[in-house]
């Protein structure tokens, strides 16, 4: 197969992409988080969900698809399958049927301690001080912010 030549403008080369990356950083998170979510029983989003609800229960689901940026038809199916595993209960209002509370049963709050030793695993593995990854964080939350616009 032959070789193309090296673009002109330095700007094109894909180590140089930021898209890039995020993108490859992102799949090696996914990869590290696998077998210590597994161990939980709970896919990436789902562990998603329960931080969001282990730092505040009782939330509706609109409030959750703002904190995560997940629309109605991509977290309703994380919620049902969370509410048939024991870990949340879905209460529609009485007063408005369109909302719905979501609450942490007695299993999901268990679960919390057993998910306690997930950030100090993706610490450990990311070679970083806390107050590295607590900058880079924050810089990528600034970066996320600035792009949404």
């Amino acid at each position: 197969m032959p070789r193309t030549a090296t673009p002109a403008n330095p700007a094109l080369l894909l180590d140089n992409q930021l898209c890039f990356a995020l993108y490859s950083a992102s799949l090696a998170m996914t990869k590290l988080y696998k077998p210590l979510l597994d161990e939980l029983g709970l896919t990436y989003p789902q562990y998603l969900v329960m931080l969001v609800l282990w730092e505040g229960d009782g939330l509706m689901v609109t409030e959750l698809g703002q904190r995560l940026s997940l629309d109605s038809g991509t977290l309703t199916p994380l919620l049902k399958r969370l509410e048939a595993s024991g870990l949340i209960s879905r209460i529609r209002a009485v007063e408005d049927e369109r909302r719905v509370h979501v609450t942490l049963t007695a299993a999901g709050r268990k679960l919390r301690a057993r998910a306690d030793k997930v950030p100090g695993c993706v610490l450990a593995a990311s070679q970083c001080s806390l107050s590295e990854l607590v900058q880079l964080t924050r810089q990528v939350r600034q970066l996320r912010d600035r792009l949404a616009g």
